[in-house]
C-alpha cells in the first residue's frame, strides 16, 4: 500500500495534512482522550507525531467492504 505520509517527517497537529485527516486540533484532543488517535509524542504541552505511525494508523482503520 502507498503511503500516505512521509515516514521520515514529524508532523504537528497544525499541519494542513494533519487538519485534513484528523480534523481540528480540538478534534484531535478528544481522539488522543480517548485512545483512537495515531501515536504520537508528548513533549512538554506539544504534541508531535511521527510520519511511519501516521502511515501504520491510517492502515489500521482501512476498510475491505470485500473482506468476508
Amino acid at each position: 500500500m502507498t503511503a500516505l505520509f512521509d515516514e521520515n517527517r514529524h508532523y504537528q497537529p497544525a499541519d494542513p495534512e494533519i487538519l485534513a485527516l484528523l480534523g481540528s486540533k480540538e478534534k484531535q484532543a478528544q481522539m488522543r482522550h480517548h485512545g483512537r488517535s495515531p501515536a504520537y509524542f508528548r513533549l512538554g504541552r506539544k504534541i508531535i507525531y511521527h510520519g511511519k505511525d501516521l502511515c501504520e494508523w491510517a492502515n489500521s482503520q482501512r476498510v475491505d467492504p470485500n473482506a468476508t
